[in-house]
């Protein structure tokens, strides 16, 4: 679980979730219409979000540190 942390939280994990948050807004404005579009883009906006300001959504639920820095530190 360590290295999977390690990763999300590292560079490459964090341009990889922000890739994935503007794939998923650009689905849901471009592909899927309506309702479902807006979902896309509301979710798509976490794993945006998080990449940008170095968190990790997931890390509390492991209860390791929700700040990237500090899980960098934890996982090491």
């Amino acid at each position: 679980m360590n290295a999977f942390f390690g990763f999300i939280a590292g560079t490459t994990g964090r341009i990889v979730r922000i890739v994935a948050g503007i794939l998923l807004i650009a689905i849901g404005i471009l592909w899927v219409q309506g309702t479902g579009g807006w979902i896309l883009v509301i979710v798509g906006l976490v794993p945006l979000l998080a990449g940008a300001f170095d968190k990790c959504v997931f890390a509390p639920l492991f209860k390791l540190p929700f700040d990237g820095s500090q899980l960098r530190l934890k996982v090491k």
